[in-house]
């Protein structure tokens, strides 16, 4: 009777180990796609900035520009423009 109890304890243990794995195993396979979703989202947040903030320097330039070629002034030299 005691080595039929055993058994039965053994194969009780053995189960609820199997089933944790099982848990486990779909939790850290959920974490590994919410990582992956939120790199991907970060990613492409960074390239959005990145090019919201060329878009800002290239304008900014330009703007310069205007404002030097209206003063009659060269951006490049310093220098009056002699007209």
């Amino acid at each position: 009777m005691i080595i039929e109890s055993s058994h039965v304890v053994l194969a009780v243990v053995l189960a609820v180990v199997a089933v944790a794995l099982v848990v486990l195993a779909v939790a850290v396979r959920r974490a590994l796609r919410a990582a992956r979703r939120t790199s991907a989202a970060r990613s492409r947040l960074s390239a959005r900035f990145a090019d919201r903030g060329g878009l800002l320097r290239a304008r900014t330039a330009a703007l310069k520009v205007a404002v030097a070629e209206r003063r009659g002034t060269s951006n490049t030299r310093g220098s009056r423009r002699e007209a």
